[in-house]
């Protein structure tokens, strides 16, 4: 059976929507089906707290459409996972996002994991992420490599430089899985790993596969995300009646 899933670039560019696609098709079963789409306007990348902000609400009616459409799950392609649980909420569709993926993956791993980060700024918000989803003992560091979103391909060899250093620094924290904090890290986790020799996860593989294993296991058992208290949804008369354009 066909698994459909949209990915969402959760910016006002469409620049990563075909590297995004090429990426997800290299590592999706056979029988995924992946969609890329991004947003027609609003921030060119989510590096402040503010952008992130921003962008929720048409994340919200993207995986809303997402699923009048016959998609089984969405992807919002972000390491601060912006909206992720809202969306849960106002659908019935799986929803991953990479951080939350990642770590659930990564504690299977190993006991210890340490995130690697474009830049420090990034760092307080994931850092909450990691608490309020209960993963804070199993953390190891935070390591910045300080190059922005646009920077990591710009001169892959000098983002490869820094990645190993700073994997290295965290190996020496206790670390054994080491995460790459931003979906923009995509096509760097297989050299690394050979050098460092410990897993590297991918946050873009780790929200893909995350997503086609919910799934299957919500076809197959009826395990979706449930509806009694944290995703119980909003009334729909509300939302229509309130004219709130989800």
């Amino acid at each position: 059976m066909v698994t459909r899933i949209l990915f969402i670039n959760p910016i006002g560019t469409s620049a990563f929507d075909e590297p995004m696609k090429k990426y997800l098709e290299e590592h999706k079963r056979p029988d995924t089906e992946i969609e890329v789409v991004s947003l027609a306007k609003g921030p060119l990348h989510l590096e402040y707290y503010s952008y992130d902000s921003l962008v929720i609400p048409e994340i919200l009616r993207i995986v809303r459409r997402a699923e009048k459409e016959g998609f089984d799950a969405a992807i919002i392609g972000c390491f601060y996972d912006p909206g992720l649980h809202e969306a849960r909420e106002v659908s019935s569709i799986v929803v991953t996002a990479p951080c939350e993926s990642s770590l659930m993956i990564a504690a299977s791993l190993g006991h210890k994991f340490s995130i690697i980060v474009g830049r420090k700024k990034w760092i307080p918000l994931m850092m909450r992420n990691v608490v309020a989803y209960g993963m804070k003992d199993r953390l190891a560091s935070f390591k910045s490599i300080e190059l922005g979103v646009y920077e990591l391909h710009k001169d892959e060899a000098e983002t490869k430089r820094r990645l190993i250093a700073a994997s290295r620094e965290a190996l020496a924290d206790g670390a054994e899985v080491i995460i790459l904090g931003c979906t923009i890290f995509f096509g760097f986790y297989k050299e690394l790993q050979k050098i460092i020799g410990v897993p590297v996860i991918d946050p873009v593989i780790a929200s893909l596969k995350y997503a086609e294993l919910l799934v299957e296991v919500k076809k197959l058992a009826g395990w979706g995300h449930s509806k009694v208290c944290e995703y119980e949804a909003p009334p729909e008369t509300e939302i229509k009646s309130w004219g709130l354009e989800l």
